[in-house]
């Protein structure tokens, strides 16, 4: 099944309110395996709503409109859908009196403009509403299914997963079957990517798609057969031909959060961590302490921007840094041991790099990151060069740091 979602209101047009709606609903669809195709937005104007849902029903089995659905005169949305599909206006009283109630039930007599909401195209199937005044609807054609939800983004995920949920999952299982992986990278760039995995989009049936943003390139992998076990074996394939190719830039999959990761191995295994970082200025601890739960592992962090801190707080000895300068694995491997002898810790982690803009040399140019970690039986440091701007530095190096501890408490590094 392919969807087209339309969203209404001139203020998503101004830029006055984000469309959080779009993302929601490509989500939920998605993994209902129904494909989104096309979104659209246009203002409270009835011939361009009009037209544009005329063309939306050439193309998709499933239209989706949000917004429109309220009390005053700019709500065009059902009136719009009665028109294009030539169908009348009628009240549903079941609604009617429900509004009455919500209305009554606070001590208030319902204003007559809130009428309106219990009116729907003759034939109309009633989404009820758990959280709000505006009821949801769907209209089915001969071709083609039209569902109206309101605006406000806690109504409209209240009525998309108590009534559509349900029967989306009919559909689901029938056609053909979607199954996707998405592999997340970290430290490289993404036209690198495409250029190492280029020779992998050719195989039938099989989609890559490609994703950066700051301090990550995402792959997309999405298989299609009729035959779930296949679909679901050709994208497994597809991914171990990716992480092959790929492995040390990847830092998840999916969902996968590597702060939760982490904590959770470290949970498990009864281990602690302390932070030293530098040019990523405590987003890495800031992400570690942001899993409930963390203070049983993460015992603390040192912010070391400047060199005299780091010597001081951290006990790296000023040799290393007039010798190797103060990006450098030795700086790093230092950090890393020093934060883990000043907090006791199982594990100790050194951030230090060149964010940039400035700062870069011949030598160590803008993105140049070095990460350690320090056991009492070991130490390993990796290095960077990051590509982007400062915050996709940031953000890169952040992830490295989380990746290689995760690989080291899964026995991987």
């Amino acid at each position: 099944m392919q969807a087209e979602l339309i969203f209404t209101g001139t203020e998503l047009l101004l830029g006055e309110i984000n469309n959080t709606h779009a993302q929601y609903l490509g989500s939920q669809l998605s993994a209902l395996n129904i494909e989104v195709v096309l979104h659209t937005t246009v203002g409270d104007n009835w011939e361009r709503m009009a037209d544009v849902l005329r063309h939306a029903l050439g193309r998709s089995d499933l239209v989706i409109i949000t917004g429109g659905l309220g009390p005053t005169s700019d709500d065009l949305t059902k009136e719009t859908v009665a028109s294009v599909l030539g169908l009348a206006m009628a009240t549903d009283e079941a609604t009617l009196q429900a509004l009455a109630s919500h209305f009554s039930r606070r001590g208030m007599t319902m204003p007559a403009s809130n009428r309106k909401q219990a009116m729907f195209p003759v034939g109309s199937v009633i989404l009820p509403n758990p959280v709000g005044t505006a009821p949801g609807a769907l209209v089915r054609t001969e071709k083609n299914m039209v569902v109206m939800l309101p605006g406000p983004p806690r109504e409209l995920a209240a009525i998309f997963e108590e009534s559509l949920v349900p029967m989306f999952r009919e559909y689901a299982v029938q056609g053909e079957q979607v199954r996707k992986v998405t592999v997340k990278l970290t430290g490289i760039a993404e036209s690198e990517v495409q250029d190492r995995l280029l020779d992998l989009e050719k195989d039938e049936g099989i989609e890559l798609a490609y994703l950066a943003m700051p301090g990550e390139v995402h792959v997309r992998v999405t298989a299609r057969h009729a035959d779930p076990a296949v679909a679901e074996k050709m994208v497994q394939k597809k991914t171990q031909q990716i992480r092959s190719r790929l492995n040390s830039y990847v830092i998840g999959y999916d969902d996968e959060v590597l702060e939760q990761v982490v904590n959770e191995h470290l949970l498990h295994r009864g281990l602690t961590v302390a932070v030293a970082e530098s040019c990523t200025g405590g987003m890495v601890t800031k992400r570690l302490t942001d899993v409930p739960g963390s203070s049983q592992c993460i015992l603390g962090g040192v912010v070391a921007y400047a060199n005299p801190i780091k010597e001081r707080l951290l006990a790296v000895p000023p040799p290393v840094i007039s010798l190797y300068g103060a990006v450098s694995g030795q700086t790093a491997t230092a950090m890393a041991r020093g934060v883990r002898l000043a907090f006791s810790s199982d594990i100790g982690l050194g951030i230090t790099g060149i964010a940039g803009p400035g700062g870069g040399l011949p030598d160590k140019p803008v993105g140049t990151v070095h990460i350690a970690l320090d056991t009492a039986e070991r130490t390993s440091h990796r290095h960077y060069v990051f590509p982007g701007a400062r915050p996709a530095v940031r953000q890169g190096a952040a992830n490295a740091a989380l990746h290689m501890l995760c690989m080291y408490l899964k026995n991987v590094l």
